[in-house]
């Protein structure tokens, strides 16, 4: 059966663009539980800067797909004010697109597959994929966060998260970033070329977004190289 790899990246709103009641629903806790000004101002910050880990206040950016057997992938990428030219790289796919778009392409290529694998994918992007894609009232096709232990995952839609897997679903202490895991086994980090995670709403804010489709394929590739050492050694 192919294997499909995904991952998304997602930036937040503009805090100076939402609404007073958001911002205040948002924040009044935090004076309550602040000790003085400098904590309030650091909790704020981290509100602020902390908008796009919710697809109430975020949107997704880039949204990457890569088939483990076929060696062949795409990252749908969205860049307001650009018009860039599709190309192929190494593989994969770049093609400018809404986030809509992306849903929409996602969710009619998710019909093609039943072995999905992402890095807390449970935990995060799936959750967030099927917010937005409500928001923009696109069904999903596959239903990617039924039951998680795999003697009991259903035959059209099984979803490794390999966080789940990798800390015996969470049964150790620490569960573990991609990176360490990543460091830990001998593969090649995504956060190798310089990017990581905390970059991606500053990059998208200069207009670099092609830069973070380009980080999206660390992600896919990694995970991939993931999934299969733990296919031959974590799953007995």
């Amino acid at each position: 059966m192919p294997t499909l790899i995904f991952d998304v990246e997602t930036v937040g709103e503009e805090w100076g663009a939402m609404d007073e009641t958001t911002q205040t629903l948002m924040t009044k806790w935090l004076k309550r539980e602040s000790y003085d000004e400098g904590e309030y101002e650091k909790a704020m910050e981290d509100v602020k800067t902390g908008l796009g880990f919710s697809p109430l206040t975020g949107e997704i950016v880039a949204l990457g797909v890569w088939d483990l057997e076929r060696l062949k992938g795409a990252v749908y990428y969205n860049a307001p004010g650009q018009n860039n030219k599709e190309f192929e790289e190494d593989g994969i796919i770049f093609k400018q697109h809404t986030e809509p778009e992306m849903l929409e392409q996602f969710w009619l290529l998710a019909k093609k597959y039943n072995d999905f694998v992402t890095y807390n994918g449970r935990g995060f992007d799936v959750p967030y994929m099927m917010v937005r894609s409500a928001v923009h009232k696109i069904k999903p096709s596959k239903n990617l966060l039924s039951n998680r232990y795999l003697n009991y995952m259903p035959q059209d839609a099984k979803h490794y998260d390999l966080m789940d897997q990798l800390s015996f679903y969470g049964t150790v202490r620490k569960k573990g970033s991609l990176h360490l895991w990543c460091r830990a086994l001998g593969i090649e980090s995504p956060k190798a070329g310089g990017v990581t995670g905390e970059d991606v709403a500053g990059l998208f804010k200069a207009g670099k977004c092609l830069e973070i489709a380009k980080y999206n394929v660390g992600d896919l590739k990694s995970t991939g190289e993931l999934y299969l050492r733990w296919k031959e050694y974590f799953n007995i």
